[in-house]
């Protein structure tokens, strides 16, 4: 059995997300992700990247604050929609399909404007005790663990991408 498809049946991984949260209004997406107006994170690019295909339903979604080296939100994969290859119309549509959970500004709506593309949508969002963010080297805006220790201060190991492979 190849490997992917183990991983999808026997064991549950965790992701880290890392959200903006910029002042400019229409842009705080943690703060959104809390107030419960955003239900579903999206990330795109011209051919597959992480998480497309790597995020499951019942998984563990952790959110931190880019440049805050804090983890301190968590919630549970509800459901993922994957897509390659979309034309510009499809694109149009998904978005516009899904914008009541995404709650993107323009700016965002542009910037993940991809032919391949990643729909998140979360449930039971809730506020955690802050966890120390261990950054190692490049690290993803996105990152697939076996669990959160992997990636905090004291209990971290070294971060080898090996669960983001295609």
């Amino acid at each position: 059995m190849p490997k992917r498809a183990l991983r999808s049946k026997k064991r549950k991984m965790v992701h880290l997300v890392y959200c903006d949260n910029v002042g400019k209004a229409g842009e705080k997406v943690f703060d959104k992700i809390l107030a419960g107006t955003k239900t579903m994170v999206v990330r795109g690019a011209a051919g597959r990247k992480i998480p497309h295909s790597r995020v499951f339903e019942g998984e563990m979604l952790f959110f931190m604050e880019k440049g805050t080296a804090k983890i301190t939100a968590k919630a549970v994969v509800k459901s993922v929609q994957n897509y390659v290859k979309l034309t510009e119309d499809e694109i149009n549509k998904v978005f516009v399909d899904n914008q009541l959970k995404l709650n993107l500004s323009d700016k965002q709506r542009t910037r993940w404007h991809k032919k391949c593309l990643c729909f998140v949508e979360f449930d039971r969002v809730e506020k955690i005790e802050p966890l120390d963010f261990d950054h190692q080297g490049n690290m993803d805006d996105w990152l697939i663990i076996e669990k959160i220790a992997d990636v905090v201060v004291g209990t971290s190991i070294p971060y080898n991408y090996e669960n983001s492979k295609f």
